[in-house]
């Protein structure tokens, strides 16, 4: 089954000259108003500029991970890292967090956030499977408006809308903190991700020589130059001449 692209609701960032705070006491879960774009939580959430493309999940998982949250089951902890700067490093559950960011944004990958991510420029085989989720998605749960509906007017959705509505008044998920510096921060991101879903070997060199120019190279050409600019460290004019180059 074809796999959606959620790469651009949550943006990229380097992390590596960043040292940790401890400023008290950490959020010890989050709820579906924290992942609103309006929100003091979620604009301030990155991944890692290491990290891959959030791109594994299908249609059915995704619609799975958003019903579970509005029943209320249990979803694994987030696992973030808390830069200087403030940033919010998700260190596992990217997927997860960005599932219920295309939900509230109405955003499969086709929608305002990734239009403005890829410059405009979707493949058409992206916007097919970003409709055809939203579609499962509307069906089986109903959209994010529609359960902000149905706390107003009752009247104009379906009864198993307004459950999961009310559901989302209690609905959390569980944070769990990374401590350290940036170096902990990417060795646990590692450890992690290679337990849960091993990274393919060829995939695993390239994060780890992300500085290389080979990998620079690798990745501006696997999206025309387009999304995250891997090389924003290089003047004006060479990222110019990497993003030409790569089209």
């Amino acid at each position: 089954m074809a796999k959606v692209n959620l790469d651009a609701l949550i943006q990229r960032e380097d992390f590596e000259v960043q040292e940790n705070i401890n400023p008290g006491k950490k959020k010890e879960t989050i709820s579906i108003e924290d992942i609103k774009t309006d929100s003091f939580f979620f604009p301030n959430i990155r991944k890692p500029d290491f990290q891959r493309e959030t791109n594994e999940w299908d249609k059915l998982k995704i619609c799975e991970l958003i019903k579970s949250f509005m029943e209320g089951d249990l979803i694994p902890a987030i696992i973030l890292w808390r830069s200087t700067g403030g940033y919010l490093f998700v260190i596992d559950g990217s997927h997860r967090l960005s599932a219920l960011s295309a939900w509230v944004n109405d955003d499969y990958g086709d929608g305002k956030i990734s239009k403005l991510f890829y410059d405009g420029v979707i493949s058409d085989e992206q916007i097919k499977v970003a409709q055809e989720t939203r579609k499962l998605v509307n069906k089986t749960v109903g959209s994010y408006e529609d359960c902000k509906l149905a706390i107003t007017h009752p009247d104009k959705v379906k009864p198993e809308v307004i459950k999961y509505a009310k559901n989302l008044a209690a609905a959390a998920i569980q944070l769990q903190w990374v401590e350290g510096d940036a170096t902990k921060a990417e060795n646990s991101f590692f450890k992690i991700n290679q337990q849960a879903a091993p990274i393919d070997k060829t995939e695993l060199k390239l994060l780890e020589s992300r500085k290389k120019p080979n990998s620079i190279a690798a990745r501006a050409i696997i999206r025309s130059g387009k999304g995250h600019k891997y090389w924003s460290s290089f003047s004006d004019e060479i990222q110019h001449q990497i993003q030409e180059i790569a089209k």
